[in-house]
């Protein structure tokens, strides 16, 4: 047979069935997060081969030395941060077990309000919030829409959240959540717009319950259980929120009031480990204040309309 160029130069890929039985641990939650990070290094060396290919069209050798240098810190970097998040996947493997996350969604099992007392969603209402940081200063205005959008069969509140910069938005979210029979509050989903000076850059952070493989979770239980951890959103790789409930009778000082028996939540993904925000929740009202313990910021309720 004759061979041509293009031929020869493709790779030669071998096929070998695999045993998930024999080649794999039985820990569903494990093995997601061995798969991811077996994605994720992948990754972080295709952009390296990617940065070297780069580096080879700079005609200057100092320049192309630097090039070359900043490739490679660029790539032990990108794999140090791949075992972080595979250790911190294997962290909430530990808290909220084994098994696969596949929650059956029924929508008979769903109802047409979110009255739920820590996370009340009522259409019309609007809650504001500040957020100094050390630069600037966040005016968030999280608003229940009357809008609904149906996923996976559950009509869904469409709850917009905005955030802005000396009046230029930065960000345009909208969320999807329902409340189900027993009270719990699930998240479907978001659509997350992100602007730079006026125009919209990406949508990263976006996804939604029953599309490649993203699976609703419950961001507000019906009955909070102190020390409870739950995964508030599953998509891999994309969306891995998850939730501990420290404290169901914390007290909250914020510019819009003080408040008692306020659950508070650790709330973390492993995509960012290490990064952990504190979640007051107030009865009533819903979200009152956010606390990075690191920097000290704080997110903090101004206002609630009507």
């Amino acid at each position: 047979m004759k061979v041509s160029l293009a031929m020869a130069l493709l790779p030669v890929v071998t096929l070998t069935t695999v045993s998930f039985a024999s080649e794999f641990p039985t820990d569903v939650c494990e093995l997601s997060a061995l798969q991811a990070r077996k994605s994720e290094r992948n990754g972080v060396r295709s952009d390296y081969y990617l940065s070297l290919g780069r580096c080879a069209n700079i005609l200057d050798p100092v320049e192309r030395g630097h090039c070359i240098a900043e490739a490679f810190f660029a790539f032990h970097e990108g794999l140090a941060e791949t075992r972080d998040r595979f250790d911190s996947r294997l962290d909430l493997c530990e808290l909220v077990g084994p098994a696969a996350y596949d929650p059956v969604i029924d929508p008979a099992d769903f109802v047409a309000v979110i009255d739920n007392p820590w996370m009340p969603l009522v259409p019309g209402s609007a809650l504001t919030y500040l957020k100094e940081t050390d630069e600037e200063t966040e005016v968030i205005v999280v608003t229940v829409t009357d809008l609904t959008r149906e996923i996976q069969g559950v009509e869904c509140t469409v709850v917009q959240d905005t955030v802005t910069i000396d009046g230029v938005l930065i960000e345009d979210t909208f969320d999807y959540f329902a409340q189900d029979v027993l009270g719990n509050v699930w998240y479907f989903g978001e659509i997350s717009m992100n602007y730079e000076d006026g125009f919209l850059v990406d949508l990263d952070g976006s996804w939604e319950s029953g599309r490649d493989g993203a699976r609703a979770g419950i961001v507000m239980p019906a009955v909070p259980i102190v020390g409870a951890t739950y995964r508030q959103e599953f998509l891999l790789g994309e969306a891995e929120d998850a939730a501990t409930l420290l404290d169901d009778a914390a007290s909250v000082d914020v510019p819009f009031g003080s408040f008692a028996n306020c659950l508070q939540t650790l709330d973390f993904t492993p995509l960012e480990p290490g990064a952990v925000e504190f979640k007051f929740f107030a009865p009533s009202i819903g979200l009152v204040l956010e606390v990075d313990p690191e920097s000290g910021e704080r997110l903090e309720l101004v206002g609630v309309t009507p």
